[in-house]
C-alpha cells in the first residue's frame, strides 16, 4: 500500500484535480481546503473544474473514490504473491502496517472525511460506508478461507485494530505503535506460531 492512483481512463484535468484535492484533503482536512486552492493547485480554470465535478462534495467522493481504488490494489497485489489463505491473509496485515507507516500518516481518511461530514444521508457518508463494507468483507473472506471458526469476528476485529493503528500512529508515531498492531492483528487472525 505505497503509492495512490486514480482510476485508469482519467482525463489529465481530472487526474490533475484529484492529484491536488486528494494530497491537500488529507494533509489539512477537506472543510478547510476551498475549490479555489484546489483549482490553483491543479493548474486548471474553474470552468473546467465544474465540468469534472459539479460541486465540492462531488470532488470529496472522488477522492474518497481514490483511496478506495489504492487500498484495493493493494489487496490485489497481495494476492498476487501468493494463494495461500493463511499467508495472504498475513500479507494483508504486513500492507496495512505498511500503508500506515508511508501512506497514511495523518490517520484514516475515510474516518477523517467521516468526521467532516456528520450527516449519514450525505454521498461522503455513503461513499465512506461502501469502502468499510467492502473492507471488511475482504478481511471476512481471507479469514473464512484461512480456516477461521467466526470469520465475522476476526474482520471486525481487523477492521478496529486498523482504525486504532491509524489514529495511534498519527497521535503517538508510528514507531510506538506498529509491534502492539502487528501483534494484536497477527492474533486477531489465527496466524500466531
Amino acid at each position: 500500500m505505497a503509492t495512490r492512483t486514480t482510476p485508469a481512463g482519467t482525463s489529465a484535468a481530472r487526474e490533475r484535480l484529484l492529484r491536488a484535492a486528494t494530497e491537500l484533503f488529507y494533509r489539512e482536512g477537506i472543510h478547510s481546503v476551498g475549490v479555489d486552492r484546489v483549482i490553483d493547485q491543479a493548474g486548471i480554470t474553474r470552468a473546467t473544474f465544474y465540468r469534472h465535478f459539479p460541486s465540492k462534495e462531488d470532488l470529496v467522493v472522488a477522492y474518497l473514490g481514490v483511496e478506495d481504488a489504492t487500498i484495493r490494489e493493494a489487496f490485489e497485489r497481495a494476492g498476487a504473491v501468493t494463494d495461500e489463505p493463511e499467508k495472504l491473509l498475513g500479507l494483508v496485515i504486513q500492507g496495512l502496517a505498511e500503508d500506515v507507516a508511508r501512506l497514511h500518516t495523518r490517520g484514516c481518511p475515510f474516518i477523517n472525511a467521516a468526521a467532516e461530514y456528520p450527516d449519514p444521508s450525505s454521498p461522503v457518508r455513503a461513499a465512506v460506508g461502501a469502502h468499510r463494507a467492502w473492507f471488511r468483507s475482504q478481511l471476512e473472506g481471507l479469514a473464512e478461507a484461512a480456516g477461521s471458526d467466526d470469520p465475522a469476528a476476526v474482520a471486525a476485529q481487523l477492521v478496529l485494530l486498523r482504525d486504532a493503528a491509524m489514529v495511534g500512529g498519527y497521535l503517538d508515531g508510528w514507531d510506538r505503535v506498529r509491534a502492539a498492531f502487528l501483534s494484536a492483528a497477527t492474533r486477531a487472525a489465527g496466524l500466531e506460531a
